[in-house]
């Protein structure tokens, strides 16, 4: 199936990450033309990069679709998509699908870990309700499983097998 990938994001620290019962924090994230992807550890730059061994959420998929209709139905006017802090916004699959699955984008191969759910968080950074309109829509967390470099563009997404889905 042809995607797009519309935008690349970067944050070199966590806003809400681990924050529970605190103040959000205010790094800033950024757009890149182009960002480099490394087997089993992440983004370079980026603040899961080497998080913990075996990370489920080493890179972060978002849907452009839902974006949209957050903008829209919830926000009702102007939205960064970065407002969401997920490293890959694109347009052209149902991210839940890819759960349980290895699929491969222009030749980097990643497993499908979960859905990186919502957080209460996102009323604060979007709108009140974007939390709750997010549920079963948050995006995907998934592993890197061979290095290299991804740009925004149109590319082939193959699924190329189920995975064992691990206790997380």
């Amino acid at each position: 199936m042809q995607i797009n990938i519309k935008h690349l994001f970067i944050s070199s620290g966590h806003n809400y990450f681990g924050r529970y019962g605190m103040a959000s924090l205010k790094h800033e994230i950024k757009e890149f033309s182009e960002i480099e992807i490394i087997k089993g550890k992440g983004i370079m730059g980026d603040r899961f990069f080497d998080y913990e061994e075996d990370y489920k959420g080493q890179i972060t998929f978002f849907d452009w679709s839902v974006f949209e209709r957050v903008r829209d139905e919830v926000v009702k006017g102007e939205l960064c998509p970065t407002k969401f802090r997920r490293n890959v916004i694109l347009e052209g699959v149902d991210l839940n699908s890819l759960i349980g699955k290895k699929f491969s984008l222009n030749g980097l191969e990643f497993t499908g870990s979960c859905e990186c759910k919502p957080c209460f968080w996102m009323d604060e950074a979007c709108a009140d309700g974007t939390y709750g309109f997010l549920k079963g829509m948050g995006g995907l967390r998934a592993r890197i499983l061979n290095s290299g470099k991804l740009a925004p563009g149109s590319y082939e997404l193959k699924v190329l097998g189920d995975i064992p889905l691990r206790d997380e």
